[in-house]
């Protein structure tokens, strides 16, 4: 649901702010008092493009932001885009400078208008009377049938995703086939020569080691055995010294109790000067001085250099190269095999896909012409008179496959007697546009097929003078319709009808005034008098009498 709506300094609009509510949410006022504007502004934080002509004259740039609440579809798309979620809602802001360059931020973090783009299904579909033919594209076409028809993607989804994958890993194979044979050589010598060193795991590091025993073998074992003097074996070592200590304490410790600890304390260090000492004994005993041995470590040792030079940094970097280089080579030589194994595997995925399109495009031709009859009986209560048809055309060339089947979904309208049905974007105009959209929605929301797994759809509708032509019973019918759609999600819609603003459940006042030699709009929400005196004003004209007073009481009393 839209919770706010903020403009500063965009087009007439010096500053401001609209906080909508649940139910159908009705913008009124004079002509060109701004109304459009505001739908106008929402559109754009849906991705729409920016103009330098929405900046207020003498501003630097315009402002648009508004909150939505956040729902797991918006939520998934922010984590995919690397941008945080804020609790329960999203914030989108858009700027768009006099200089002509703009700026987007959603909750706050810098971002793009394809991300907008991309949230905007998940939040608002804007059918503005500059807007309503470019949001309502081929691919919304196709997901309004798939929410009437309760339909699911997901089993075709799947089907796609195998058999992309089995197509690429095909692709894969046979384009890279003449580079494979020509390295055959180059692999078969790599491998060798990496299979010949029979490398260990961490061997260069524990060679080196060795290395520096063996290169340093006197000075080692000079340093050893002159520590295991000094702690042990010498007359002056620090074993005669401690036990000499330990035999005074020991005295001392006879007369006055204090001194126990303390002789236990000498005991303790004199065994360890004595384990160090047998520890640097064995150690000297073990050196082994070999000059082969040496020269054997360092021929090992320039053998690994050399191959981690050539492929790897480390023996774990040089042993999985050479596994790779094994792996290359027996997919060239069982070639034909894998080979066979890939197209096998892809001919099973393209029929399970086939199977799956087939079965989803034959529900949607089925729920095309539920929908048909429907949309067509509500569009022709609007004030119209028309013949609608909902095209369900299988392209079932693999060039078409998608996530989302093969079916191209056109709906189609003739407006006039005589005429042939064509596209929507053909014929109708913005207001009969409108209309047909809320004729659809409204079909949607009553009729549809209890669904397998819902389909998402965006939670707030806007429609732009959805009245334009109309007057009278088909007047009421659209605010009749509009009620209906707004009890399952928010709708908002700019009127100039009467018989439409009645039915508000959140009533806005669009109006304009000149302040300080300049024009600005101002963004009423309506109590009940206020909203029955709007009413009125908008039966009467600019003198309200008490007629037209009782006149919107009854209306709104009957709308209710």
């Amino acid at each position: 649901m839209l919770v706010e709506l903020r403009a500063e300094n965009y087009a007439v609009i010096d500053h401001a702010i609209a906080v909508f509510g649940p139910g159908l949410n009705l913008l009124t006022g004079e002509t060109g008092a701004g109304k459009s504007i505001l739908v106008d502004a929402l559109a754009l934080l849906m991705g729409g493009k920016s103009s330098t002509e929405v900046v207020r004259h003498g501003a630097d740039k315009a402002v648009v932001s508004c909150v939505f609440e956040s729902t797991p579809g918006a939520e998934a798309i922010l984590e995919e885009n690397g941008i945080d979620a804020d609790g329960t809602e999203i914030i989108l802001r858009r700027e768009i400078l006099s200089s002509g360059k703009g700026r987007v931020f959603v909750n706050n973090q810098p971002a793009t208008a394809a991300v907008l783009k991309l949230l905007a299904p998940e939040l608002a579909l804007v059918h503005a009377q500059s807007e309503t033919l470019h949001s309502f594209d081929q691919a919304q076409q196709r997901i309004l049938l798939d929410r009437f028809g309760g339909l699911s993607t997901e089993a075709v989804a799947e089907a796609h995703a195998r058999w992309k994958d089995a197509a690429a890993r095909l692709e894969e194979l046979v384009q890279g086939e003449q580079d494979r044979l020509r390295m055959v050589d180059l692999w078969s010598y790599q491998c060798k020569e990496i299979e010949a060193a029979r490398l260990v795991p961490d061997e260069d590091e524990a060679l080196e080691t060795e290395k520096r025993v063996l290169a340093n073998a006197e000075k080692l074992y000079a340093a050893a055995m002159g520590a295991f003097e000094q702690l042990y074996e010498g007359e002056t070592s620090a074993e005669v010294a401690l036990r000499a200590a330990v035999r005074n304490v020991e005295e001392l410790a006879r007369y006055d109790g204090r001194f126990t600890e303390s002789k236990q304390q000498l005991e303790s260090a004199r065994a360890i000067v004595g384990d160090v000492g047998a520890s640097l004994r064995d150690y000297a005993e073990g050196i082994n001085a070999s000059p082969e041995r040496l020269a054997e470590i360092e021929d090992r040792l320039a053998l690994l250099d050399r191959l981690k030079r050539k492929y790897g940094k480390t023996v774990a970097e040089v042993a999985a190269f050479g596994e790779d280089v094994a792996r290359k080579l027996a997919e060239v030589e069982d070639r034909d095999e894998i080979l066979k194994q890939l197209k096998a595997e892809l001919d099973a995925a393209a029929v399970a896909y086939r199977a799956a399109a087939a079965s989803l495009s034959a529900d949607r031709k089925a729920a095309a012409a539920k929908l048909s009859k429907l949309a067509e009986t509500q569009i022709n209560s609007l004030a119209m008179k028309v013949r609608f048809e909902i095209a369900v055309a299988a392209a079932e060339s693999p060039s078409h496959w998608t996530g989302s089947g093969w079916d191209e979904v056109e709906y189609r309208i003739a407006t006039n007697p005589g005429e042939p049905l064509k596209p929507l974007h053909e014929i109708a105009s913005g207001g009969e546009m409108s209309r047909v959209m809320l004729a659809l929605k409204v079909s949607v929301e009553e009729g549809a097929i209890k669904p397998r797994k819902k389909t998402p759809t965006p939670r707030t509708l806007v429609f732009d003078e959805i009245d334009i032509g109309i007057g009278g019973r088909a007047a009421d019918a659209v605010g009749q319709k509009l009620k209906a759609l707004s009890r399952g999600q928010q709708v908002l819609c700019v009127t100039h009808l009467p018989q439409i603003a009645a039915f508000a459940d959140q009533h806005f006042l669009i109006d304009k005034r000149e302040a300080d030699g300049r024009t600005k709009t101002q963004i009423r929400l309506l109590d009940q008098r206020a909203s029955t005196h709007e009413v009125a004003r908008m039966l009467s004209g600019a003198t309200v009498t008490e007629t037209s007073l009782q006149h919107a009481s009854q209306m709104i009393a009957a709308s209710r």
